[in-house]
């Protein structure tokens, strides 16, 4: 006779092996697809060319899913995997500070004010140009979603990250095809980023308008002078920190005591950044209206930097800033950031995109049309001397990817004539916390939802005028020659 007890005991056995064999076979099957994409990324080459050999890993995965008959990919491991990349993109951002000491700005106003002005004006000028084409042609003619507005700056600015993880705040606000719109317009940027910026460069190379145009040649595109500079300590930025250099011989600064320590401070800096965020709900709970709905809404991973600064602050202010390994914490965020973009690729929403290619076309057109405009009128007139090199760079970030952005400052100025790497990495750290994937974009889809397309353009328009006007002033009063 079996004991009543046991009748009990086998269905919620049965249950807890269910709930911990999805997130095993989860994690196992996603470490070897990204594994396996590695392997064939770097037998093609792919990262002398800026594109992450975790976005292949994530195609295969994709191919996985929807291979029909070889069920290789249950849909509990799918769902999983669609719920990764907002805990992952925390763990990027939390990275970010911890592993360089913070950059002092003194005799570089010049040149990060004028960077930073022209990244604005990519910004919110994807933004506008968003917002008007949604307004005035998508909306009327095929009676697309506003949010749909939204989709430029998170995916060209932003990457696969910033679109992945605004997926579930798309959702949360109507817009359910979010995630997957974003994805793939993330992936068209990244493509157009390398083949528009590569012809970009050649037309300056034979304009004149690069600061060592004999230095320039075919051979800049190589992997070693990519990957030296890439190595460099400001160069992290969303989704793309830099590989750390590959070597056989062992390396005491990668002990296993040097990785349990980087470990905490990188956990310590995800709970501050959710405790910032819990204490700001709080605070507007407290105080009532609309900024308790916005910040309920906002997640965690923009206040994840803030807890990554703090912890570098602590440890620069107590003198043990050494704690915390700029080579450790660059890899943590390569790992996080490839699991992230081969998670949100392989559960991508095909049906989507069939339903939405249209507008998504034109959006991603619409954007990567800006983004030149913004390189060739207004770069000249606002950047210091070696503007191309500077614009460029920052072309490839705000339609690709840092990495895409660093590809194309290499093939333009190899031997580092231009200084250009120094402002860009600057305005990457003042930046990073409010776009890209930052406040800014956590909070547009909510100002859009809130206040209406017609307001958001207007004060996009604003905006833009705004930097544009600056940055023009700037360049007259200190000219680029």
């Amino acid at each position: 006779m079996i004991p009543p007890e046991s009748t009990t005991l086998a269905p919620a056995m049965a249950e807890w092996l269910e709930g911990v064999r999805n997130p095993a076979m989860a994690a196992v099957e996603l470490s070897l697809l990204l594994v396996l994409g590695r392997t064939l990324g770097d037998a093609l080459g792919l990262r002398h060319w800026g594109l992450p050999e975790a976005l292949l890993a994530g195609v295969l995965g994709l191919v996985a899913v929807t291979s029909g008959p070889v069920d290789l990919v249950p849909e509990p491991v799918v769902r999983l995997w669609a719920g990764l990349p907002t805990a992952l993109l925390t763990l990027v951002f939390a990275t970010l500070l911890l592993g360089k000491p913070l950059p002092r700005l003194r005799g570089l106003w010049r040149p990060v004010s004028a960077q930073m002005l022209l990244a604005l004006t990519l910004a919110f000028g994807q933004y506008l140009v968003g917002a008007a084409a949604v307004l005035f042609l998508l909306g009327p003619w095929l009676g697309v979603h506003p949010l749909m507005a939204c989709l430029i700056e998170a995916a060209y600015e932003g990457g696969h990250g910033s679109a992945a993880a605004m997926g579930p705040h798309f959702a949360r606000l109507g817009f359910a095809g979010g995630a997957s719109l974003g994805l793939a317009m993330a992936t068209v940027g990244l493509l157009a980023s390398t083949m528009v910026g590569v012809v970009l460069v050649v037309v300056a190379r034979w304009r004149g308008w690069l600061l060592s145009a004999e230095a320039i040649s075919t051979e800049a595109i190589g992997a070693e002078a990519f990957s030296a500079k890439q190595n460099q300590g400001l160069t992290t930025g969303l989704l793309d920190s830099p590989q750390p250099p590959r070597s056989s011989a062992p390396d005491p600064e990668f002990g296993l005591g040097a990785w349990a320590a980087n470990l905490v401070l990188a956990g310590m800096a995800v709970g501050l950044g959710w405790g910032l965020l819990q204490l700001l709900r709080y605070g507007a709970q407290q105080q009532g209206g609309g900024l308790s709905a916005i910040l309920e809404a906002m997640p965690a991973f923009p206040l994840a930097l803030a807890g990554s600064l703090l912890v570098r602050l602590t440890l620069d202010r107590s003198g043990h800033g050494r704690w915390a390994s700029a080579r450790i914490q660059n890899r943590l965020g390569t790992v996080a950031a490839d699991l992230l973009i081969t998670a949100a690729t392989a559960s991508l929403d095909l049906t989507l995109l069939e339903q939405d290619w249209l507008p998504l076309t034109l959006l991603a057109a619409l954007g990567l049309g800006w983004n030149v405009l913004v390189l060739l009128l207004l770069a000249p007139r606002v950047l210091p001397a070696g503007w191309f090199e500077r614009g460029i760079t920052e072309f490839g970030q705000a339609t690709g990817v840092v990495a895409s952005g660093l590809l194309l400052l290499r093939m333009a100025d190899p031997q580092d004539r231009s200084d250009a790497l120094t402002a860009f990495s600057i305005k990457q750290l003042v930046l990073q916390p409010l776009l890209a994937g930052g406040v800014i974009t956590v909070l547009a889809p909510i100002a859009v939802s809130s206040w209406g397309l017609e307001r958001w353009m207007a004060l996009c328009l604003a905006l833009v005028s705004i930097w544009i006007g600056l940055g023009l002033v700037l360049g007259r009063s200190h000219p680029s020659s």
